[in-house]
């Protein structure tokens, strides 16, 4: 999380000399005179690290040279040398081939030790002697940020080089046991070898300048870990989480296994969602390189959180909350940084710690980058890296200030649940922008939201914008079109949906507006318009004719596959009204004799009727056929009746004649006859 920060380390240099002249003959007086650099001193440096003593033994073979030259009356030597060694050295011991020699620390501060060098005989002019000088860093304990760690699992300490000013030739050797992996934190030394032993050797050969010589090395040994299993409850689930740190490490374990122990519940109250991990979290001591360069590192994939050793508890807090923030529920860096600040913050304000994210000052802003163009760890310049965490915290803060914790809450939850923004009205078609607004809320996919579908979550779930947040903070130069044809979007949207109702506009809008489809989206919504403007036309014409619209219409607008139905659907209706209207309008006011006569065993009125409860249920057909029926029944009816009425009479006629043949026939056959035949002798007849 945060990037380490090591002292400036201050160079060794030789403090002071000092030189006697002395005269050739036995009454000169003695003389004494700064010699630097008259005397030189090269050095050959061996740092060998002994985790099992901790410590560091560091021997230095000193090669010093009188550089002054005797004259005809004094002869010059020097008996004791200065030389500044690095800070905290002690065990210190000077050897040479024959003699005593002294060493003895002077002088002790924070950037060094100065060493008094009493050499074993007088050196003289233009003369040299090889000295053996002894000394151990050992590491002192106490807090996990100082300089000199010397362990089974970790080692970490300067390394200095040994001259006069001016003077070249001295070389720095360093060996380190078999089993730890080194690197360079600081300064620069050539790369390692490793020996026949196994051994890992930094080796810099003859420096040119050795005062300017220094290297920060870092070192750990896998496998030293000692195993702590944490259990705690998050929202009332229980929670496992393995805590492994160094062996020789034990205040680590007990700081960082406490700070878990107490924010996790902590941190799941405010976050409200469950603990997502189903397998137990492990939580790893490490140095700085194994993340990155920075003071953790959580492995999703892995489930282990790696933390430096010397990490504070904001990082250990930050870390924690990355346990949900952590590429799962938020899909960009920034936004998971963001957050597992704040409530890292929220946290330690929570259990009375005064442990803060870095502020953002002036410094910081000047390496201002919008977070969405924030890359992976190790690729940006520390100073941009410090400022995206400083800014992705101050927006977190901000979005938290707008949307509260309940709003945060419901964000979390659609996000972990799939739910996208854009959700369906309800049935009475009032707004319901939340997680548990339907049983089956529409889902998206593709993985976790971007910064993109965080924004649209947070408007749709809190009363808020934060559009002015995203362009301030998070926005590059080329997503800032993208954000003006999303205000332009959704504005036609919210427009759309008032004149929608209780209609639901189709899935495909409200997709298209989730995935910035804006094009899409505003082609979609313009149909939506048209197609509604239809419906309104239809209303009125129904309600015009007395008729119920189906809900046909509503189901064809509704559906997934686009508006080809739905205006087939609305064409027909319109259709089937017109062919009601005019059957309607072709009702008699009157029924005169002639229409009742041509009215005579029809049923228009029942086929008018049949074609509203058809139009009212939807089907178009039905009514059509029968309002065509009454129509066509009414329409007719004058002129049926007057053929009717014809028909009639000329009936009437015929049967009129027909009666007066069969009268006029009747009385002949009752008239006399005036043509019979007289009676014959033999008989009559009738003829």
């Amino acid at each position: 999380m945060s990037r380490r920060r090591l002292p400036i380390a201050f160079l060794a240099v030789v403090a002071a000399v000092t030189m006697l002249g002395v005269p050739v003959g036995p009454t000169a007086p003695a003389e004494i005179r700064a010699a630097t650099p008259d005397l030189t001193i090269v050095s050959s440096a061996r740092y060998e690290v002994q985790p099992d003593d901790k410590r560091v033994r560091v021997t230095l073979d000193l090669t010093l040279t009188n550089r002054l030259k005797d004259t005809k009356t004094k002869r010059y030597f020097f008996d004791e040398a200065f030389l500044a060694v690095l800070p905290g050295a002690s065990g210190f011991k000077l050897t040479t081939g024959t003699g005593s020699p002294s060493v003895r620390a002077t002088k002790k501060t924070k950037q060094y030790t100065l060493l008094r060098l009493g050499l074993a005989r007088r050196l003289y002019s233009g003369k040299s002697v090889k000295y053996k000088l002894r000394f151990d860093l050992k590491d002192p304990g106490g807090a996990a940020t100082r300089d000199l760690r010397i362990g089974d699992s970790l080692v970490s300490f300067p390394v200095w080089a040994f001259a006069t000013d001016s003077t070249a030739g001295s070389s720095v050797r360093v060996v380190f046991p078999k089993g730890y992996d080194v690197e360079v934190e600081a300064g620069e030394i050539p790369a390692p070898t490793t020996d026949d032993q196994g051994r890992t050797v930094f080796t810099t050969g003859k420096l040119s300048k050795p005062l300017t010589f220094f290297a920060y090395l870092v070192a750990d040994r896998p496998g030293a870990y000692e195993t702590t299993n944490l259990s705690m409850e998050v929202l009332d689930t229980p929670v496992s989480v393995v805590l492994r740190s160094w062996s020789d490490d034990a205040p680590w374990a007990t700081r960082v296994g406490d700070l878990l122990e107490r924010a996790l519940p902590e941190m799941g109250d405010r976050i409200g969602i469950a603990w997502p991990h189903e397998t137990p979290l492990t939580v790893q001591e490490a140095v700085s390189r194994s993340t990155g360069g920075y003071a953790g590192l959580f492995d999703p994939s892995a489930g282990k959180v790696e933390i430096a050793y010397y990490a504070g508890n904001f990082v250990v807090l930050h870390e924690a909350a990355h346990g949900w923030f952590n590429g799962a529920l938020l899909a960009d860096r920034w936004a998971s940084e963001a957050f597992a600040s704040y409530y890292a913050e929220e946290a330690a304000i929570a259990l009375d710690l005064k442990s803060r994210g870095q502020k953002l000052d002036d410094k910081l802003r000047a390496a201002r980058i919008p977070l969405n163009a924030w890359g992976p760890v190790g690729t940006e310049a520390a100073e941009s890296e410090d400022y995206a965490y400083a800014a992705s915290l101050e927006l977190a803060k901000a979005i938290a200030e707008r949307a509260g914790d309940d709003g945060l809450r419901a964000v979390w939850a659609d996000a972990t649940a799939g739910v996208g923004a854009y959700q369906p009205p309800a049935s009475d078609g009032t707004a319901t922008e939340t997680s548990t607004a339907a049983a089956d809320p529409e889902r998206v996919e593709g993985g976790p939201p971007d910064w993109r579908g965080l924004l649209d979550l947070l408007e749709a779930r809190t009363d808020a914008s934060y559009e002015d947040l995203w362009r301030t903070w998070v926005a590059r130069p080329e997503d800032l079109p993208l954000l003006k044809a999303r205000a332009d979007a959704r504005a036609l949207y919210e427009t759309t949906l008032t004149t929608a109702a209780d209609w639901q506009l189709p899935r495909p809008i409200r997709e298209a507006l989730r995935s910035w489809r804006f094009d899409d989206a505003t082609a979609l919504l313009d149909e939506a318009q048209a197609m509604l403007a239809q419906r309104t036309a239809l209303v009125e014409a129904a309600e015009a004719a007395g008729l119920e619209t189906p809900e046909a219409l509503r189901a064809a607008f509704e559906d997934d596959d686009g508006f080809d139905d739905a205006s087939a659907e609305a064409a027909a209706e319109l259709e089937a009204i017109h062919r009601y209207a005019e059957a309607t309008a072709l009702r008699p006011a009157e029924v005169g004799p002639l229409m009742a006569l041509g009215l005579w065993g029809e049923t228009p009125e029942a086929d008018l009727t049949a074609a509203h409860d058809a139009f009212a249920r939807g089907d178009l057909a039905t009514s059509a056929a029968a309002a065509d029926e009454a129509a066509a029944t009414w329409n007719n009816a004058a002129s049926i009746g007057q053929g009717r009425a014809i028909s009639i009479g000329v009936l009437v006629l015929a049967a009129v004649f027909a009666l007066v043949l069969l009268i006029a026939a009747i009385r002949r056959r009752r008239r006399p006859r005036t043509d019979l035949v007289p009676a014959s002798a033999a008989g009559s007849a009738e003829d």
